[in-house]
């Protein structure tokens, strides 16, 4: 298990260097072709990119050993035990929690309030900047985790995900003609932080599980989707918080 384990990881490696390798040749080319200056700090870029590959192919390996087998198993559990209430009561759990913990949308969050104190909108000290990127990110958070709610009923009772895709959308567009300017790019932004590195492994590994484990679902065909209420979501939330004060 160990061997298997080491090579699995060994793997991973390769994918990840090989994944990064465009990336460092486009930089790699443009420094020394275009800009026609040396790397500065070449040794702490060096060491940055072996922390980069050696990261990500540990992220991608602990997604597979850990967090998917996870998400899927507490799916089982949930349809086996077919309590709706409790399955849907941890899916808002899941989506608020993932989302709260989400780095991007950390940082999101805070630029958001520099650039909003910078501009007058807000108060320039330092507790109401923090102040509204915390309200930002609890907005956004409480909207993935109904998010999540909607795209676990949409498994359970098989409602068409373009239908709700398409209507999401519509509602964004007329939002934003309402909307104030200053808070229509957040909130574009907000939707595209959710889906990051916490948040995408479990919620997927929860739809693939819990349309694997429901008869009748097809876990290709219902099981993938969540992430997208989870994008489309926060949009209309941000976009109402912004029209509302």
């Amino acid at each position: 298990m160990r061997f298997r384990n080491l090579a699995a990881l060994g793997r991973r490696l390769a994918d990840a260097l090989r994944d990064l390798a465009p990336i460092i040749l486009v930089i790699a080319f443009f420094q020394a072709a275009v800009i026609r200056q040396p790397f500065p700090d070449l040794a702490g870029v060096a060491v940055g990119l072996v922390c980069v590959v050696l990261g990500l192919a540990l992220f991608v390996q602990g997604l597979e050993l850990g967090l998917f087998p996870l998400g899927e198993a507490i799916a089982r559990a949930f349809a086996h035990k077919g309590s709706a209430a409790a399955l849907l009561a941890f899916a808002f759990c899941l989506g608020f929690g993932t989302t709260v913990a989400e780095p991007a949308l950390i940082a999101v969050g805070d630029k958001a309030a520099e650039v909003a104190a910078e501009a007058g909108a807000i108060a320039g000290s330092e507790e109401a900047r923090n102040t509204y990127a915390f309200r930002l990110r609890m907005v956004v958070a409480f909207s993935v985790g109904l998010a999540i709610v909607l795209g676990v009923l949409r498994i359970l009772k098989g409602w068409p995900l373009h239908y709700l895709i398409i209507g999401g959308y519509v509602l964004v567009t007329l939002m934003t003609l309402f909307a104030p300017d200053e808070i229509i790019g957040v909130a574009y932004d907000s939707g595209g932080v959710t889906t990051s590195t916490i948040t995408v492994p479990l919620v997927t590994a929860l739809g693939v599980g819990l349309a694997s484990s429901i008869k009748g679902r097809d876990p290709m065909l219902d099981g993938f989707g969540l992430i997208a209420f989870a994008s489309l979501t926060p949009m209309i939330f941000v976009l109402a918080y912004g029209m509302v004060l």
